[in-house]
C-alpha cells in the first residue's frame, strides 16, 4: 500500500498529513490559510494523490511557518510512501498553461533534494498571502520529500494566475513520477539500485 500518515507538532504549528499514491485526487484540505488551500487542493487533484491535511498554526503572526511545515510534512510522507521506489517512473515533466501563465516542472524522485526555481510574482500578495511562500513550500517539498525540481515560469502576469499553474504543473509531473511503470514492475529505477 502506496499510503503514509505524518504527524508533526511543533511550538509553532500542529500538523498532520496523509496521502495516498493511488488515489483519485480526492481530500479534505484545512490550513487555516484559503488561498493555500486552493492550492493545496489543485495539487491533490492533478497529481490524483489522496491527500487529507490538517494545520492549526501561528497563522496570527503570519503563513510562513503553516505553509513551510505543510511543506516538510507532506514531503515526508511522499518520501516514506514511496518506500524504496521499486518500479515507479521516478521521472516527470509538465508544461501548463493557464490563461496568462505558462510554467514548466521537471523533477526526479532521486533523493536528492534539489530545487531550482525561475518563477516571478508580479505581486507580493495574493490576498492577504504572501507570494513569497509559494517558493517555501516548493523548497520544503523538496527538502523532505527527496526530490530534484525545476519549476521555470515562462510567462505570466498575473499572480494568482502564476502561482496556480506552478501547483497544477508540479502536481501532474508528480502524478506522472509517482506512477508505476509497468514495463519495470518491482525494479529500482537506477542503475545503482537505490534511490
Amino acid at each position: 500500500m502506496r499510503q503514509a500518515e505524518i504527524t508533526r507538532t511543533t511550538a509553532e504549528t500542529e500538523i498532520s498529513v496523509r496521502i495516498d499514491l493511488d488515489g483519485t485526487g480526492t481530500g479534505r484540505i484545512d490550513t487555516g490559510i484559503g488561498f493555500f488551500d486552493h492550492m493545496l487542493d489543485q495539487l491533490c487533484r492533478h497529481s490524483l494523490i489522496d491527500m487529507d491535511i490538517t494545520c492549526k498554526g501561528d497563522t496570527h503572526i503570519d503563513d510562513h511557518h503553516s505553509v513551510e511545515d505543510t511543506g516538510i510534512a507532506l514531503g515526508q510522507a511522499l518520501a516514506r510512501a514511496l518506500g524504496d521506489k521499486a518500479g515507479i517512473r521516478r521521472y516527470g515533466d509538465c508544461l501548463l498553461a493557464m490563461d496568462d501563465a505558462l510554467v514548466r516542472t521537471a523533477l526526479d524522485l532521486s533523493g536528492r533534494p534539489y530545487l531550482v526555481w525561475n518563477v516571478a510574482m508580479s505581486a507580493h500578495k495574493i490576498g492577504s498571502f504572501d507570494t513569497e511562500l509559494v517558493r517555501e513550500f516548493f523548497q520544503a517539498l523538496s527538502t523532505h520529500g527527496g526530490v530534484t525540481l525545476h519549476v521555470d515560469a515562462l510567462h505570466g502576469f498575473n499572480a494568482h494566475h502564476v502561482a496556480e499553474a506552478t501547483f497544477k504543473s508540479v502536481a501532474r509531473a508528480l502524478r506522472m513520477a509517482v506512477e508505476p511503470d509497468p514495463r519495470r514492475a518491482g525494479v529500482i529505477p537506477s542503475t545503482k539500485g537505490t534511490l
